[in-house]
């Protein structure tokens, strides 16, 4: 979003003449926007109102235990806080809208994007009366322990950071959600630019027990997201006495589980993209700027001026203002192209935190669909399963009640408010299926037309034009059902078998652009071209890591597909030489840092964390998704894909079995502890851990026992020893 931030805000240009000013003077006139110092007694204090238990696993994984809910959520924060609280200060600052105040003008544009959207007057105007006294509460603990971290560990706080509060929380939800389904980049393609197929993927799987063989009911948990970061999976179990337990993947800043289970239903999540944005490009008054129009006359936009503080340097600072415009539609951006406004699914809407509190407490069908109806969420897809044997797919978005005869996909004239939309259409009216003659649902970002056997699935003509339904394909979603979907009668080892595929499907775009590149005529005036065009020739569409072909293949074809999507966002057709240059460029990466075009692909693609470094299978787009960087020695480094999972099952009598695996560690940001990157070596060898979710699982493999501000390390101590750690 480079270009389009570099419109929004004002030159820094300003901010580095003003800062040639006297050192004293900047300081002076930065005073009333200093923040103030926090009053880190208060908040040890403020610690003293909960009661929560912490346990960590041999894996490090925190089990929270409390009486009462809020007690949980405090030691969720406080556990969390001790593996991760620099990512966890970047959340917060990021929903404040203050990045640039830490990190200077780099930061301006995301802070300013916070205000575009009108985060902090929605949550102002509407976290006490859209948000319930109990889900208040939880967000308040989680804030509180937080700041009682921080003020234990003030050398690790940040100037402004603390106190944390509840609406801080809420707004981080608030801000982000949008983002699952593309609102960043449609804002960028605004400005021109063009935008890179997002790494936010996913895979879920869900078998009811007459798919199993031995009448269980499945559940796979995979979400792709980047492996570290602000978005990255963090593993926890909570249980409080008023019936929260839940086991699964948390984000920095949430209180809630996002994925996983509880005792007797879980669901995982998988990113969708619906029509859920509308773009308006506004007539402006030539008379007046300030103006638009509306109906056949001139309307005003509503104006507000926000500030930006900015870090220059050191202890200096400086704050500029920007104008913010709204007209009836939404938000309104200056393109060189013109004057647009937007309007997004959710947009003011704050509840995010109540429905993934109700969905956390769910502990039946029942209660778990009528968390769901809440319609707070405006996307992502829900597969679930439980310990009746049902299972189901919601794909879950806030559709726009649109009128008809409008094609909502492309710019809209933003002088008809008729084309404003103000009302959703009821869950009663979002794609969803539940317990298919098959017993199979899934979905890895492919339509959802496709989420069980082609003889039950659903075309898109059931479902409204304006819906704005997806009709894409991924290579994921072929292999989901030429394997799970192929068999009849699924084993639990199957079930994870599948899961780490590593192969191309024949009916795949994937597979189109292997055969485009087989296709080119043989460069006879290029040795190492045609010597790169015949590894490609025998590559056999598969990525596992002794493969030596696979190297050549998956960075060549990605090549292409990337290229391909930009020329489609730019209406042309890709070029024969993009080709050709494909291969090049991949050829000349691999002889570059491997003095040879066909290394084994576990030697390129690695899983890379402090001094682990180990060899990957799969690539992106497979259902063993690894996107990877090039790193500094010419290797390839996973960021994004394949992060945490779990595999998920519920016997034919009911009972609860869970394993789960993250690539690091739970210590996410403490380069020294044991638990940064201790998985590693499961994760790259598709092995798994059990999860210990009940007391009676927990209590042999207790390796420290305490309560937040008062760490008593069974491993300094010699009170709790660690069994070995062993692989499920």
């Amino acid at each position: 979003m480079r270009k389009l931030l570099k419109i929004i805000v004002w030159t820094i240009a300003t901010a580095v003449a003003l800062a040639a000013l006297a050192a004293g003077g900047v300081l002076l006139l930065d005073l009333p926007n200093k923040p103030a110092k926090p009053d880190l007694d208060r908040l040890v204090a403020q610690g003293g109102a909960y009661d929560a238990r912490i346990r960590r696993d041999e894996w490090g994984v925190p089990h929270i235990r409390g009486r009462r809910d809020v007690d949980v959520a405090y030691g969720l924060a406080y556990a969390h806080s001790e593996d991760d609280f620099p990512t966890i200060a970047e959340v917060v600052f990021a929903a404040r809208g203050t990045r640039a105040a830490v990190h200077g003008a780099s930061a301006a544009p995301g802070d300013y994007l916070v205000h575009l959207l009108g985060v902090w007057p929605a949550v102002r105007a509407r976290y006490k009366t859209d948000l319930p006294a109990d889900v208040r509460a939880v967000l308040q603990a989680y804030a509180d322990g937080l700041n009682h971290y921080g003020a234990l560990n003030p050398e690790e706080v940040p100037e402004g950071l603390l106190p944390i509060t509840g609406e801080d929380i809420a707004a981080g939800f608030v801000l982000k959600v949008p983002l699952f389904y593309g609102l960043d980049e449609t804002l960028a393609r605004l400005a021109g630019e063009t935008v890179a197929e997002s790494t936010r993927g996913s895979n879920a799987v869900v078998i009811a027990p007459l798919r199993s063989d031995d009448g269980s009911t499945r559940l796979l948990v995979n979400s792709h997201q980047p492996l570290e970061g602000p978005v990255a999976w963090y593993e926890a179990v909570l249980q409080s006495e008023q019936g929260w337990h839940v086991a699964g993947g948390f984000f920095p800043g949430s209180p809630f589980m996002l994925h996983g289970h509880g005792e007797r239903l879980g669901w995982a999540n998988t990113v969708n993209r619906p029509d859920l944005i509308d773009v308006y490009r506004l007539i402006i008054n030539p008379d007046d700027p300030q103006q638009y129009r509306l109906d056949g006359r001139w309307v005003d936009f509503e104006r507000s001026e926000v500030p930006l503080r900015l870090r220059l340097w050191g202890p200096f600072h400086w704050t500029v203002t920007r104008e913010l415009r709204r007209s009836v539609h939404g938000p309104v951006i200056d393109t060189p192209r013109g004057v647009f406004a937007v309007r997004y699914a959710g947009m003011n809407e704050i509840r995010m935190p109540l429905q993934y509190y109700r969905l956390n407490r769910a502990r039946n069908l029942e209660e778990w669909r009528a968390a769901l109806a809440l319609q707070a969420l405006p996307s992502i897809n829900y597969l679930y399963a439980d310990a009746e044997g049902n299972i189901g797919y919601v794909y879950n978005g806030l559709f726009p009640r649109r009128i008809g005869n409008v094609d909502w996909a492309t710019e809209l004239p933003g002088d008809r408010s008729a084309l404003v939309w103000g009302e959703y259409r009821p869950f009663a009216e979002v794609p969803q299926w539940w317990n298919p003659s098959s017993g199979i649902l899934f979905n890895a970002n492919n339509t959802p037309t496709q989420a069980t056997l082609p003889i039950e699935a659903l075309g898109t003509a059931a479902f409204p034009a304006d819906m704005g339904i997806e009709t894409r394909q991924t290579n994921r979603g072929w292999r989901l059902l030429e394997t799970y979907g192929a068999d009849p009668v699924i084993t639990d080892d199957e079930f994870r078998r599948y899961k780490f595929d590593f192969a191309v499907s024949p009916q795949s775009e994937y597979a189109a652009v292997v055969k485009d590149l087989r296709s080119l005529p043989e460069a006879a005036d290029d040795p190492a071209l045609r010597a790169a065009q015949q590894l490609f020739a025998n590559w056999d569409m598969r990525a596992d890591e002794r493969n030596r072909a696979a190297a050549i293949g998956v960075l060549a074809s990605n090549r292409v597909l990337e290229a391909r999507q930009l020329a489609r966002q730019q209406g042309q057709p890709l070029a024969e030489s993009a080709l050709l240059e494909a291969l090049r460029a991949a050829a000349a990466e691999l002889t570059a840092a491997f003095g040879r075009i066909d290394p084994a692909w576990g030697d390129v693609n690695r899983l890379r964390r402090g001094k682990v470094d180990l060899p990957l299978d799969g690539g992106p787009d497979m259902l063993r998704a690894v996107h990877s960087i090039v790193d500094t020695d010419g290797k390839r480094r996973a960021v994004a894909g394949d992060g945490f999972m779990m595999f998920v099952s519920w016997d034919r009598n009911g009972r609860l079995s869970s394993q789960s695996i993250s690539p690091y560690g739970s210590a996410s940001s403490r380069e020294r502890a044991p638990h940064y990157a201790d998985q590693a070596r499961l994760f790259a060898s598709q092995q798994t851990k059990r999860v210990y979710f009940t007391e009676a699982e927990l209590a042999p493999h207790v390796l420290e026992d305490y309560s937040p501000g008062r760490r008593q390390s069974g491993r300094a101590s010699g009170k709790f020893r660690a069994p070995a750690a062993k692989a499920e």
